[in-house]
């Protein structure tokens, strides 16, 4: 498998502006586990992606859809089967590939 441009190699590289971009570049090309801190501080893991042929078509976004925020992104659940968000800086471990992990120090 070839390197994928800009990897991040720690979790707190995410919130950059090339961490963002190497997280939904990742998105956009598979099914990604992401532990992030909740607002009320619980942990949570979601299953999620960004590609089109993994979301049921009555959920795929529709024209411009919502705005999107510089702090947050939003992500299909692909077990809830529903649409979620979290904030760049509460990721503590993502998992992708097979078995390729970043995490927290």
């Amino acid at each position: 498998m070839a390197k994928r441009k800009n990897a991040v190699k720690k979790v707190s590289e995410i919130a950059t502006p090339e961490g963002k971009e190497w997280i939904r570049g990742l998105l956009r090309s598979e099914v990604v586990t992401i532990t992030f801190d909740k607002l009320d501080g619980t942990s949570r893991e979601l299953h999620c992606t960004l590609i089109e042929s993994k979301i049921p078509e009555d959920k795929r976004p529709k024209g411009a859809g919502k705005a999107s925020s510089d702090e947050a992104l939003a992500v299909f659940d692909v077990e809830n089967q529903g649409w979620r968000s979290f904030r760049y800086d509460s990721v503590r471990r993502v998992e992708f590939g097979f078995g390729k992990s970043v995490e927290n120090e």
